[in-house]
């Protein structure tokens, strides 16, 4: 059993690895994004919260970041990013064109 310091460590290193693996991805396909750190800033971090959609809402608790959006679209949570880069769909994920290079882009 972790002290409960060590639990609020590792859900803080996993956010960041989910985190670092979204902006890679964006960053490697030279997709333009405004990262928003939601610990900062109480606003944001509740223009978040109310701008994820109720049947998206976790049961329990807060939504965890990353969310991620399209300006004022929502798109999903990590795991719909991670589905969607896993199936080459992220540009529609993202609502963004798809790249020639993307599954998407095929007829």
């Amino acid at each position: 059993m972790f002290p409960v310091a060590k639990c609020w460590e590792l859900l803080g290193l996993w956010i960041k690895k989910r985190q670092q693996d979204v902006v890679r991805f964006l960053e490697a396909n030279r997709i333009e994004f405004e990262e928003v750190d939601i610990t900062m800033s109480e606003e944001k971090r509740q223009w978040m919260y109310k701008n994820i959609p109720e049947d998206r809402q976790p049961a329990q608790g807060n939504p965890l970041p990353p969310q991620i959006f399209s300006d004022d679209r929502y798109c999903g949570d990590y795991d719909g990013f991670f589905e969607s880069k896993e199936s080459n769909t992220v540009f529609s994920f993202l609502g963004l064109k798809p790249t020639l290079a993307s599954k998407e882009s095929e007829p």
